[in-house]
């Protein structure tokens, strides 16, 4: 948390870049129509920059101007995440202002904005001619060889809110940040004099003879007392390390200022940067405190307009041609070729199937379960939060009606469970003593007893289904080969019909502006209803906007509970809100980055809910 709900900063690894290549990308669902036009024809463009040598998964592209001049961009949260660039607010999705090594107040330097369907490229060609840099393609690769700077000095000093260090430069340098737990690493494209390395490094341990007793070891004469924080700075790789270990309760927070240039790392409990970017039209970032009682939470949301042309929801998980598997949601991401996403509904870690509704273009993806809550939308832009039960029958041709309890599902439970093609090529016996049957063109095929639990596979028909009939042998009976069938299906409520994509999660926060929580009706355990953790969390406001929001640790203390995150939501202006998948599952991706969290704390997750934009050409 902190200043990774500011800027995503960790080192980059060769395991993650081969992670984003390996992603097959899906055809995406794109709407018909076209946002207003932000996108030029991309010449060439890839996803990862070399810095000074250091590769990083960054998208960029180049274009070419009016002018007939090359243009480079580079996406947007990449160039915070790797020179350390900052975004201002703006309402102005054609423009990006930023400050990087100048006065936050004035001298902003005002970015051009270039989309992609995934991305926002921001024009860095003025900037790269301003500091020096030497920019370059080879191959999918865009390399940047910034000048090296001098560090000159490292000083910190106490604050009522925490502590500062202060990093002097002869020049603006990129710097990245690695944050693992408290332990953490700035890296700077900067060279210093042996002696100024040399003073910020850990003093050797003296070992004390056991039978002589331990002295204070004295300090010379004109030495300065070493208080605050220990820095370590070491070379690596020609560049300059700082490490040190974050105090308990606090976050790093980063900026830059000029005359002379200063990198100024604040260790503070509310670390978090407030932003708010209209991103792109119908697409607002924005990371805002919002205060409830004593108690201050950082909370970081995309405002969605589901009404802007060119802009469409969607269910997407991790596997797109089956239902087991979890995968870090940037990884899911990429593969559906999404702007932005947030972790979805719940699902088996063990087994990484689903727990809960998911309906894509109509289709039943995977059912809901326990009556749970569950939001859906529609081309329209219109939305339902609400919770949600799926009642399909089966209808023989011997006037029997059999009652289906659920598809796609990961929820187990005695009687008779219906698997499609969305599943995967074959459905593997979750139980012991279940019974197959097979139906193809309304009709049984088959009907086979299984092998026992997660033994055998038995092929789903692409023109049918399977029926697996668990401690339900009657129901064997009722369906010998030969035998005619009809499904039929109903939600409850039934306005839920009438949406074409649906996403279930649970539990129900907030409906017509009054909280309606009430875990235990939707089947959640004690310890989750009395559960303090980061949550993620939807929901609808009059303006028929939908927000996607991560809610973190309070300032100087632990996650919300349920019913604080449906009183952060009210204040958010929800109508209606939805819990979703919380914890360490909580991720909000835009345009190639993790907004909220460092990536390698973010557990992988079964689905999500992606935002396609189609830019006009």
């Amino acid at each position: 948390m902190g200043a990774f709900l500011d800027r995503v900063e960790s080192g980059a690894v060769p395991s993650a870049i081969a992670q984003l290549s390996q992603a097959t990308p899906v055809t995406p669902r794109s709407p018909s129509t076209s946002p207003t036009s932000l996108s030029a024809q991309l010449l060439q463009q890839g996803t990862q920059i070399s810095l000074n040598g250091r590769i990083w998964p960054v998208a960029w592209g180049q274009w070419q101007s009016n002018s007939n001049q090359i243009r480079t961009g580079i996406s947007d949260t990449g160039l915070l995440r790797t020179t350390g660039v900052d975004l201002l607010n703006t309402n102005d999705p054609l423009q990006q202002p930023v400050q990087w090594y100048s006065s936050p107040t004035s001298n902003s330097l005002n970015l051009a904005v270039r989309h992609s369907q995934q991305y926002r490229y921001l024009d860095i060609t003025e900037l790269a001619t301003r500091t020096g840099w030497q920019v370059r393609t080879s191959g999918s690769t865009l390399l940047i060889n910034a000048p090296t700077s001098q560090l000159t000095s490292i000083r910190q000093g106490r604050q009522p809110w925490g502590t500062r260090i202060v990093v002097d430069l002869d020049r603006p340098t990129p710097w990245q940040v690695d944050q693992q737990g408290q332990a953490l690493t700035v890296t700077l494209n900067a060279t210093a004099e042996p002696d100024l390395i040399q003073r910020f490094q850990p003093r050797p341990i003296r070992p004390t003879p056991s039978n002589t007793p331990s002295r204070p070891i004295a300090t010379p004469p004109g030495t300065p007392p070493r208080a605050g924080i220990p820095l370590k700075l070491e070379v690596v790789q020609n560049q300059l390390a700082l490490r040190l270990d974050i105090p308990a309760g606090l976050q790093p927070q980063f900026s830059t200022l000029s005359q002379p240039n200063r990198l100024i790392i604040d260790l503070r409990p509310d670390a978090m940067v407030e932003r708010n970017i209209l991103w792109a039209p119908g697409l607002r970032w924005q990371q805002q405190f919002l205060t409830l009682g004593s108690s201050r939470f950082p909370v970081v949301w995309l405002s969605v307009n589901l009404r802007q042309p060119g802009l469409k929801l969607g269910p997407i998980w991790s596997n797109p041609s089956s239902l087991v598997g979890i995968a870090p949601l940037v990884q899911t991401a990429q593969r559906w070729q999404v702007a932005a996403a947030i972790n979805g509904g719940f699902f088996n870690r063990k087994t990484q199937l689903p727990l809960g509704a998911i309906r894509q273009d109509g289709r039943w993806v995977s059912s809901p379960i326990l009556n749970r809550g569950a939001i859906a939308w529609n081309e329209a832009g219109d939305v339902k939060i609400d919770r949600l039960t799926l009642q399909e029958t089966l209808s023989t041709s011997t006037q029997q009606r059999l009652p289906v309890l659920s598809v796609n599902s990961g929820y187990v439970q005695a009687g008779i469970a219906r698997y499609t093609s969305l599943w995967g090529a074959a459905y593997t016996p979750l139980t012991d003593n279940e019974i197959i049957v097979t139906v193809r063109n309304n009709q049984v095929t088959a009907q086979q007893p299984g092998e026992g639990a997660n033994k055998g596979a038995f092929p789903i028909p692409s023109d049918g289904y399977l029926l697996t009939l668990r401690a339900n042998r009657a129901a064997a009976s009722a369906l010998p080969v030969n035998t005619a069938v009809r499904l039929e299906g109903e939600t409850t409520p039934a306005a839920f019909d009438r949406y074409t994509q649906i996403m279930g999660a649970g539990p129900l926060l907030v409906q017509n502006r009054q909280i309606v929580l009430d875990a235990k009706a939707e089947k959640f355990s004690d310890a989750f209803v009395k559960e303090r953790a980061v949550r993620s969390v939807i929901g609808t406001n009059g303006e028929g906007t939908l927000m996607i929001a991560a809610v973190h640790n309070r300032v100087g203390g632990v996650g919300p509970t349920l019913a604080e995150v449906a009183q952060l939501t009210q204040q958010m202006g929800a109508i209606d809100a939805l819990n979703l998948d919380g914890g360490s599952s909580t991720t909000l991706y835009l345009g190639g980055q993790i907004l909220n969290r460092p990536p390698q704390t973010a557990a992988r997750v079964h689905n999500g809910i992606g935002v396609f934009i189609q830019p006009r050409p």
